[in-house]
């Protein structure tokens, strides 16, 4: 079974290196890209997409070395840098005559769209992450017993073999654990869907280990690089979260300020996949951020 994002039309485009994306386009208007999660494809954002497809072109694409996107070997961190992710979504747009556009990412989405922010500030008119803090800060606020909660960012860190051999042997259970555990409303995502994601995932393993291992790697590289040279984020920012900074003891605004001087930040009681568990919340969250 094929699901899909009503009234949307599947495409294939090329980004960058060589690599192409698979997305769905639907809607007419100024563009918003929106960029999927873990462990998740762009289906995540069916619910958010036509609500804004009235007013907007929307493009979903799966993630370089997710879904049905294409997923290069990785012949070193560069492959899943999130610059070079970002790079992907920057030609993608170009390829549907887009040379601006908005961006809104979650999860690991959300760390590509910010990526996109910071090397293409004259491409990304408006930015929108949803539940993440920076690859840099994020392994900043991970401190004693409950850097628990993120325990896969340190599985997926280690050095390739082990962790990809690990995920594979129990594909189900591993990305299972996240779509479950993560959810304050199982109903929100049904059986269907959440078979799709189990599905996809199994089929990308080493792909998504190497996006990950990036993020311990060269993406602290390119961030920490940004931050010494005083880079900011020059666009409209809207950041919504649920109130990881009361569970890990951090000022989650205050981390985001330091990066975007433009921002409204907000925190959510939907659970992680807050675009399928709160999608008009989250919808109208988002025309704010377009209407700045």
């Amino acid at each position: 079974m094929t699901l899909a994002i009503p009234g949307f039309t599947p495409v294939r485009l090329p980004g960058a290196d060589g690599v192409e994306l698979a997305a769905r386009v639907g809607g007419s208007g100024s563009p918003v890209v929106l960029l999927h999660g873990f462990p998740q494809t762009h289906l995540m954002w069916r619910h958010v997409a036509e609500r804004l497809a009235g007013e907007h072109t929307v493009i979903c694409p799966d993630l370089r070395g997710y879904g049905a996107s294409d997923k290069p070997a990785a012949t070193g961190p560069e492959v899943y840098a999130k610059r070079a992710m970002a790079a992907d979504i920057v030609a993608m747009a170009a390829a549907l005559g887009h040379e601006s556009f908005a961006l809104v990412g979650h999860d690991r989405g959300a760390l590509v769209a910010f990526r996109a922010g910071l090397d293409h500030p004259e491409t990304v008119t408006h930015l929108g992450i949803l539940d993440i803090v920076p690859t840099l800060d994020m392994w900043n606020v991970l401190h004693g017993v409950s850097a628990a909660v993120g325990y896969h960012l340190f599985l997926m860190a280690q050095p390739p073999g082990l962790p990809e051999a690990m995920i594979a042997g129990s594909a189900d259970a591993f990305f299972g654990s996240f779509l479950d555990g993560w959810s304050n409303d199982p109903a929100a995502m049904p059986e269907e869907v959440r078979a799709a994601y189990l599905r996809a995932s199994a089929a990308a393993v080493p792909s998504i280990v190497a996006d990950y291992r990036a993020s311990a790697d060269i993406d602290v590289t390119h961030d920490q690089a940004d931050l010494d040279a005083g880079s900011r984020l020059a666009m409209p920012v809207t950041v919504v979260q649920q109130d990881w900074g009361a569970r890990l003891g951090y000022d989650a605004a205050a981390v985001w300020e330091a990066w975007a001087p433009d921002l409204d930040h907000r925190l959510t009681r939907a659970g992680h996949f807050m675009a399928e568990e709160a999608p008009d919340e989250t919808a109208a969250t988002l025309r704010d951020l377009l209407a700045r």
